[in-house]
């Protein structure tokens, strides 16, 4: 069984939310546990992780079944995969990445020394976003996503771990005019975002591009995704 585990926030809930289903319909057994807090950057992470804090929603599959902490979820299991990733509204300022990932980063080590880490790279706003934090980036999505493709892969980089390229595939969707793929100009559209979000997760981290399409997708624009999909770079 593939064991994954996400420390995030809203983004990776969006990205996780499918994950299991879309395992499943490529017969993979997987458990996915999201820890949820909104908007939760990587700082309140480390910040969590010191003090030892039950401060995060536990989402097994895609079901919150209370508050844990990071420490008693990293150690209850044999890990496979552990993801980290920046709040969206820091995601393109280098310079609140560290200490606290290389922190993070050691203390999953410690804890679940199995588990392959990997960086979950967000995506930019949609150009008509009204998130407060856009105004960072000159309420411009390419500018957005330029800042923060060169923070992942800085940080990336630096303590050697490969990315999970959410938000290169929701600008190449965009790019092949299938909307902002937001659904509140920062949260991705659903189903149609977070079912290309589940594909691309399992592809990174299992090689295989599954057929899900989830309840109420249109079939032409999953066919587009899954193309889209199978085109990205595996990790």
């Amino acid at each position: 069984m593939l064991s994954i585990l996400a420390i995030g926030n809203s983004f990776s809930q969006d990205a996780t939310a499918y994950l299991h289903m879309a395992a499943e319909a490529a017969g993979v057994e997987a458990l996915v546990v999201n820890l949820y807090i909104g908007g939760c950057s990587l700082k309140t992470h480390w910040e969590n992780m010191k003090g030892d804090l039950r401060a995060y929603q536990y989402e097994r599959n895609g079901v919150g079944m209370g508050l844990v902490t990071l420490r008693e979820v990293l150690a209850e299991r044999a890990w496979d995969v552990v993801t980290f990733q920046q709040a969206s509204h820091d995601s393109g300022l280098k310079d609140t990445y560290f200490p606290y990932l290389r922190e993070l980063s050691a203390y999953a080590g410690e804890l679940a020394p199995g588990a392959r880490q990997f960086l979950h790279q967000t995506w930019a706003y949609a150009e008509d976003s009204t998130h407060p934090a856009f105004e960072r980036y000159h309420h411009s999505q390419s500018e957005m996503f330029a800042c923060l493709r060169e923070a992942y892969d800085s940080a990336a980089k630096e303590l050697g771990l490969p990315l999970i390229p959410s938000g290169e595939l929701v600008q190449r969707l965009r790019a092949q005019g299938l909307g902002s793929m937001c659904r509140d100009g920062f949260h991705i559209e659903i189903p149609h975002g977070r079912a290309a979000l589940a594909l691309l997760w399992l592809k990174v981290l299992s090689g295989v591009v599954s057929p899900f399409s989830p309840v109420g997708a249109d079939a032409e624009t999953m066919e587009k995704i899954r193309a889209c999909v199978a085109e990205m770079p595996e990790a």
